[in-house]
């Protein structure tokens, strides 16, 4: 999966992330499929759990959408979960920018249900490596990436995490780099929502509306930026989150299911109005694919 689109940058090159440089562990060098993120620009990374709920994805959405549509740029790591709906919500503003951090290779794809995600990723943003190409998935690059995942955020925003959660490494390197953390409240029985209310607890910012996060930017909300949503259909939001989660490539009704979360009633009735719209296209029982 080599391209032209493929470079790398060594941290003694003039175009290494300035963020980068000053952080534990500068990596030796980053290799990059599309962009880095513009160092001019406010970014944020989201990151929390791979198996969340349905609420905590719409938020991952709804806080990247927010944020992408005011110019900040939003950093995650391409995992299922909030990892995945961070970087929809960011992918359904125009000119709304995502950067994915991995944990593999750039030509390794995990998960593989994500092969469509790694593409609309690079072309609207880029995925970043530290890894030579080959280097599959393991368990211990996971820890070492999130390292990145915050140098090159300003703010990082925890969306449901357990009280032992791999998002709380992200957290601990960004203490460490002296980043903002935010975490999303949750009730105090929800098991996945232990993590964040630790947080805070101990002093993290409480992340109740995506303007909190842009009031710490100092960016001021434009009611009437020039970045449109993408799908600027009027769409309601049901119908947004089922549209970013089809692909051009066939998904089951299920698999749709399990990544936004709808009860199946009210994804199947989604659907037709996808499909009403031009959006979305039935193309054999059950399976779905989006229609640009």
């Amino acid at each position: 999966m080599h391209t032209e689109e493929d470079f790398c940058v060594s941290s003694y090159s003039e175009g290494f992330p300035v963020k980068l440089k000053n952080i534990r562990r500068v990596p030796e060098k980053l290799h990059i499929r599309g962009a880095l993120p513009d160092p001019g620009l406010p970014a944020v990374a989201i990151v929390g759990a791979r198996m969340c709920t349905p609420y905590g994805k719409n938020q991952a959405y709804r806080f990247a959408a927010e944020l992408a549509r005011q110019g900040v740029q939003i950093i995650s790591g391409l995992a299922q979960g909030i990892d995945s709906m961070a970087h929809e919500g960011a992918l359904s503003v125009v000119g709304g920018k995502t950067f994915g951090v991995l944990g593999c290779g750039l030509d390794v794809v995990y998960p593989r249900q994500n092969a469509g995600l790694y593409k609309r990723v690079a072309q609207n943003g880029g995925l970043i490596s530290e890894f030579p190409e080959g280097m599959p998935p393991k368990a211990a690059n996971f820890p070492q990436r999130n390292r990145l995942i915050s140098g090159l955020a300003d703010i990082v925003l925890v969306i449901e995490a357990r009280e032992k959660s791999g998002s709380l490494i992200t957290v601990d390197f960004a203490l460490e780099q002296g980043r903002s953390v935010y975490a999303l409240p949750g009730r105090v029985d929800d098991a996945l929502s232990q993590g964040c209310n630790r947080l805070i607890a101990q002093g993290a910012g409480i992340a109740c509306s995506p303007d909190m996060l842009l009031e710490e930017l100092k960016i001021e909300r434009n009611r009437t930026a020039c970045v449109e949503e993408r799908n600027n259909f009027g769409l309601a939001s049901d119908l947004e989150l089922v549209y970013s989660c089809l692909d051009f490539e066939p998904k089951s009704v299920q698999a749709i299911q399990e990544t936004c979360g709808m009860p199946t009633l009210q994804l199947l009735q989604v659907l037709v109005e996808l499909e009403i719209k031009g959006m979305a296209r039935e193309i054999m029982k059950s399976y779905y694919v989006r229609q640009s």
